[in-house]
């Protein structure tokens, strides 16, 4: 059952699962774990010592090189217990009064980590008077040992005698008062160290602080966490003597956790388990060619319009390809967004709905959060006066996202810390003597309102946002949001949030989105009155299996136009054109193309990347933002975040570095070409520009247009007006709501379009497959 370790800080260390210790006895394993885990422990670690002794004598002694010369130093061998321990970890939050005393296992993430000290172990002083030598052992609160039944030179315990507290100063006199002098070179030290370990920050409770705890390592476990680290620690929490805030509360003690093994958790906090289903339902969506659309209307479906927007996200969380040369040069591979735009256009939604999909993500405000605090600080213990690195969000975040609000909202001191950050993903301590370099890996998604509050068209995009230049060219795409006083527009942002008011889950309160519930595809908003039984459950069965679910907020002009879109692209027979993926699933997938797929580019690629970038060079003015070098790396790491998504291990120059060149032109100059889904409308805030002067580019051809009198020729004019009639009556005779289902019409698309006429009149409005007259 025992594993053993290399020598780690002069200190053997032997592993033993509670698995295997369990399978041998339970009444032991218990007994180790909820009785007294100290006392055990000191019998597991006597009995390794006797089998090491045995198999190799003298392993615990070694000669050590100092300056005055050889000297000998003991090290007994040491005991880490691993799991399984019971079916759920403990947090800082878990740990009650209940746990005193017991065997824990505690998840957290270090914030605080103080510098390793050496604590006095065994002091030697000479007398002089006598020309003898005196040792001396000392026992702190933090011993392991404290309160446990002295062992005599048999190895036998003797109840009659506890190890108790001692004093820490250094004796001067013996027993006779004969002075004493300390002999330095022949005492022992042990390396002691306290790190504040922080309650997850996805798995506080809303609205409460995260709980914190204090490790306590000694000897060869010090020095092996950093801030931001997330670990799982296995100890013995206890409570010391001598408590905090005696003077106020004096039945108040100080509660730590004794370590005893550390383990490193991986950044995949989602706990995401995949098996061969899914495995198989990702490759085969993996094919499709509208790949990238079909992730992007999964994301945020609530939120209108957009899709450009959407599109990127999707990108950031994939991210592209993080390069380590042998030179040392580090190539990040996260991708990094800045949304500008004026008020009420979803800026925060978007920043919250990546948030729930990303794996690991820390949310913060510029008012909210100093410089230090996003990067990291050097404080000072308020008990030892000692100067300790604390870890700051995007420490926090690393391997994850960084979402910040209210970025223009940062004072200009705050703003300069997190430039080293984004680009190098490092970040540098140089404060009170301290010198230190922790990862900060993350991507940063940021959102911020113009200077004027609203975004005028009129001046530069500089001028607007109000950043610097070397602050903008870290963020790879810069979406400039719009409020576009359109009426148009205004309805179908209307219909839109509406249906979002209408939809209620039976049993809930209205307002409850889909998107954010866990599940394969349950939808509850089906209009189920009239279904029997049997057949609701087989349907909730066979939906609950899907990676599918119901678009709520799909309307007949997007129906329509995902159909011409479908039939031009020769997917005719695709089902799920109206449907999106759900979250689960969407997690799932995007987290497989992230961590499996390595992608490479391809001659055709590079070729077609330096093309492009020497044309955005020749095309930057005073209008656009600067082009620079980063720009050229923020294509190549789009290109290869869409060839992930395509699961794809080559980046080529179709479709990946086109969908990459497509998403950046249209956050530069604002350009809609093959980038818009079927979906988007011509008169969406989102991609319009009001300005006359910026650059626009339309490509009618490969924009699916609405369904309009124009394109219709004489004969089917005829033809859709008796189709609208049709309609129009079937609404007015049923009490101005009808069902598409009652409406016996064959041609599906002719009926779409005779829809979408009749919505643009203001006749009727359609929603959820419902007609309603207006």
């Amino acid at each position: 059952a025992a594993t053993a370790s290399g020598v780690a800080g002069g200190c053997p260390r032997v592993r033993i699962s509670l698995g295997e210790l369990r399978s041998y006895s339970t009444q032991l394993a218990q007994s180790l774990q909820h009785v007294s885990p100290l006392r055990h422990i000191r019998a597991l670690e006597a009995a390794c010592h006797a089998i090491a002794s045995e198999e190799r004598p003298g392993y615990d002694t070694k000669l050590t090189q100092t300056s005055s010369g050889s000297t000998l130093t003991s090290s007994q061998m040491k005991v880490s217990l691993a799991g399984p321990f019971s079916s759920q970890t403990d947090s800082p939050r878990t740990l009650t009064s209940s746990r005193l005393r017991h065997l824990v296992c505690v998840e957290g993430v270090a914030t605080k980590v103080n510098s390793v000290k050496p604590k006095i172990v065994k002091s030697v002083h000479y007398n002089p008077s006598k020309s003898t030598h005196e040792s001396r052992e000392y026992v702190d609160a933090s011993h392991p040992y404290l309160n446990l039944p002295v062992i005599d030179a048999t190895g036998r315990e003797m109840p009659d005698r506890l190890l108790t507290l001692t004093s820490s100063s250094y004796p001067t006199r013996d027993a006779e008062n004969n002075p004493l002098e300390t002999e330095f070179g022949l005492c022992e030290y042990a390396d002691s160290q306290t790190v504040t370990l922080q309650e997850m920050p996805e798995r506080a409770p809303h609205g409460q602080l995260p709980r914190s705890v204090e490790l306590v390592l000694d000897k060869d476990l010090v020095d092996k966490i950093k801030p931001g680290d997330r670990v799982q620690i296995v100890g013995v929490y206890r409570a010391l003597s001598g408590g905090m805030g005696a003077a106020s509360i004096r039945s108040s003690f100080k509660t730590v956790v004794l370590v005893n093994n550390i383990t490193a958790l991986n950044r995949d906090v989602a706990n995401l388990v995949f098996d061969s289903r899914d495995v198989h339902e990702i490759r085969t969506l993996s094919k499709r060619n509208d790949i990238l659309d079909v992730l992007a209307r999964s994301i945020a479906p609530s939120i209108h319009g957009h899709d450009v927007i959407k599109k990127a996200l999707v990108l950031q969380l994939l991210s592209g390809v993080e390069r380590n040369l042998e030179n040392g040069t580090h190539l990040r591979g996260d991708v990094n967004i800045l949304l500008v735009g004026d008020p009420s256009t979803a800026k925060s939604q978007l920043l919250r709905s990546a948030m729930t999909i990303a794996p690991l993500a820390v949310s913060t405000t510029g008012k909210g959060s100093s410089g230090v605090g996003l990067t990291a600080a050097v404080t000072s213990d308020p008990e030892t006066r000692e100067r300790r690195l604390e870890a700051g969000a995007m420490v926090l975040a690393d391997r994850g996202l960084v979402c910040v609000d209210e970025f223009d909202k940062m004072s200009e001191v705050d703003r300069v810390a997190i430039h080293e950050a984004m680009e190098q993903q490092t970040v540098t301590i140089s404060k009170a003597g301290i010198h230190a370099s922790l990862n900060a890996r993350c991507s940063v998604l940021a959102a911020a309102n113009p200077v004027y509050g609203q975004y005028d068209g009129h001046r530069r995009p500089q001028e607007n946002i109000g950043l610097p230049d070397s602050l903008l060219s870290r963020f790879d795409l810069l979406f400039i949001v719009l409020d576009q006083l359109d009426p148009t527009s205004d309805r179908r942002i209307a219909a839109h949030v509406l249906r979002g008011h209408r939809y209620r889950r039976p049993g809930a309160g209205f307002g409850v989105d889909t998107s954010t519930s866990s599940g394969y595809g349950f939808d509850d908003d089906s209009d189920s009155d009239g279904e029997d039984g049997a057949d609701r459950i087989s349907d909730l069965r066979k939906r609950s299996t899907s990676i599918w679910q119901k678009n709520h907020h799909k309307t007949a002009e997007v129906s329509q136009a995902r159909m011409n879109s479908r039939r031009k692209n020769g997917r005719g027979n695709d089902s799920h054109t109206d449907e999106i993926l759900c979250q689960d699933f969407l997690r799932k997938y995007l987290r497989f193309a992230k961590q499996r797929i390595v992608p490479v580019l391809t001659d055709g690629a590079r070729e077609a990347i330096v093309s492009r970038y020497a044309e955005m060079r020749s095309r930057q003015d005073d209008r656009t933002l600067p082009i620079t070098a980063r720009s050229l790396e923020t294509i190549i790491r789009l290109a290869s975040a869409h060839a992930k998504a395509r699961l794809s291990h080559t980046v080529d120059a179709e479709p990946d570095c086109s969908q990459a060149m497509d998403i950046l032109s249209f956050a530069l100059y604002h350009e809609n070409k093959s980038i818009q889904s079927p979906d988007d409308s011509a008169s969406d805030p989102a991609t319009e520009e009001h300005s006359n002067k910026r650059l626009r580019v339309e490509d009618s051809a490969e924009m699916p247009k609405e369904p309009s009198l124009l394109n219709i020729g004489s004969k089917d004019l005829n033809t859709l007006q008796s189709v609208k009639d049709q309609i129009w009556d079937a609404v007015r005779n049923s009490d101005g709501q009808v069902s598409l289902e009652e409406i016996p019409i064959e041609d599906k698309v002719l009926k779409l379009k005779a829809i979408s006429e009749l919505s643009k009149e203001g006749r009727i409005m359609e929603s959820d497959e419902v007609l309603y007259m207006v």
